[in-house]
């Protein structure tokens, strides 16, 4: 009878007080995506791209120009030029002037003489070879509008990671608060029976050296509770990393605060890896290839900019000029016509610098042939990865039911007085290690879920 007491006293959960307040997974995740640094650095690369396409347009604005300059000596006007001009540039590299000038002056040099009033002018510039199809102003808007898009995609990708190293620190609070709370149990369990063990030794009904035994179990539990309880520690303030506020205030994480009890049945609803299991994704979607193919954009733009140079420079430009009273004046007859033409002989600089460009095209080329084939293979690889650890954390769960069984026929039998402490505790250990190696495999079944939605570079977490 002592027996049995015995081992209802060592089976007798002590009563625990649960804390009530539960940080689950997709609270958690919504904290880090709204106000972590980090995805607030991503939105100002998105902004600073924002602000360049910006800078890029205004190459394209309209202009005002007044160019005046007078002289005066020994009471004499020497001159007085007056130059003013209204510019509109257009995207083919024309240039479409008005302008008004009016000079005047003793000393007025000839060819800047006019009419009293004044002359009005109104015409247009043309280049004929360079940067006609292609010049600097529209090969930057190309490309702040390439940037925009690349910036988009990595926009995607930092705030992917971003979640991804955040999920990591939240799973590995969660497995370190499991373990915790599973060696909290045994210390208990080992307590009870130790006191129970020295009770029945004074009685006569046990050697002296069970207790030696329950002792050592009493440390050692309280040795991993101790190590688990310093992990939990780290965990928690690793996780605090990832919490902040508005205004980057960073969040403390209280005492009683604890993880979500049922993440193995929310997880993957969180993170929408349900449907990227079977589903074929479509690789040219991912934020990597679109990343990729905007840089190819912009060398592209590059190439396209240096083959220009190749050309000859000719622009051309006519203005027809009038008077206020003579408006109506046939242009043929009241123009000011001008060329300018630059070509190198050689332009070993121009084809040099076209070759280089065309090898930093080729390249970023390969790495998108070479990151679409990585990517799908890390995709199916990682979605087979998931359904193996959920396959591994069940049958985790079935082995700990097994030792679980055998734990408690071995206490039938110790309370029969028909078993040995050593033999009880053997089948405790194995119990603990199974429960342990169930709760890693848990956290790598997390973990292989966080991965697929990094792979995938899914966005559909709420």
């Amino acid at each position: 009878m002592k027996y049995v007491i015995l081992l209802l006293s060592s089976l007798s959960m002590l009563a625990q007080t649960l804390p009530t307040k539960e940080l689950s997974y997709e609270e958690f995740l919504g904290y880090v995506k709204k106000f972590h640094p980090r995805a607030k650095m991503a939105q100002l690369q998105l902004s600073e791209a924002q602000a360049s396409l910006m800078a890029a347009r205004g190459a394209f604005d309209p202009k005002i120009e007044v160019d005046f300059s007078q002289k005066q000596f020994m009471g004499k006007e020497y001159y007085g030029l007056l130059n003013s001009s209204f510019k509109i540039p257009t995207w083919y590299g024309i240039e479409v002037k008005a302008g008004f000038d009016n000079n005047d002056g003793v000393f007025l040099n000839p060819e800047n003489t006019m009419p009293q009033q004044g002359l009005y002018s109104f015409g247009i510039s043309v280049p004929m070879g360079q940067g006609l199809w292609i010049n600097q102003r529209m090969a930057d808007l190309q490309k702040a509008k390439a940037q925009l898009n690349l910036s988009r995609a990595q926009q995607t990708l930092d705030a992917i990671d971003v979640l991804y190293d955040a999920s990591l620190a939240y799973f590995e609070w969660k497995k370190s608060d499991q373990e915790v709370r599973l060696y909290t149990q045994y210390v208990q369990n080992a307590t009870v029976r130790y006191g129970a063990i020295k009770t029945l030794i004074i009685q006569g009904d046990k050697p002296g050296i069970d207790s030696i035994e329950a002792g050592i179990n009493v440390r050692n539990r309280k040795l991993n509770l101790s190590e688990a309880q310093l992990k939990r520690t780290k965990a928690k303030l690793e996780l605090a990393n990832f919490l902040w506020l508005d205004n980057l205030i960073p969040m403390e994480l209280q005492d009683d605060i604890v993880p979500e009890a049922n993440l193995e049945n929310t997880i993957q609803n969180t993170l929408g890896t349900t449907e990227i299991l079977t589903a074929n994704i479509d690789i040219e979607q991912h934020p990597k290839i679109a990343a990729l193919n905007q840089k190819r954009s912009l060398l592209d733009i590059d190439r396209k900019l240096k083959a220009n140079m190749l050309l000859p420079k000719a622009d051309v430009g006519y203005q027809y000029l009038s008077e206020d009273r003579y408006r109506n004046t046939p242009f043929e007859n009241n123009y000011k016509l001008g060329m300018n033409v630059n070509f190198p002989l050689f332009l070993r600089k121009e084809r040099g610098n076209l070759k280089l460009a065309k090898l930093k095209v080729q390249d970023v080329q390969w790495e998108i042939s070479l990151e679409r084939v990585q990517l799908s293979n890390k995709i199916k690889g990682q979605q087979a990865a998931v359904k193996t650890m959920e396959e591994q954390k069940n049958m985790a769960k079935q082995l700990t039911q097994d030792y679980q069984t055998m734990l408690r026929a071995e206490e039938r039998l110790f309370g029969l007085g028909e078993s040995s402490f050593f033999i009880l505790n053997m089948r405790e250990n194995n119990l603990v290690s199974a429960q342990i190696t169930a709760i890693q495999l848990e956290n790598s079944y997390f973990q292989s879920n966080a991965k697929l939605y990094q792979t995938t570079a899914q966005t559909q977490t709420k």
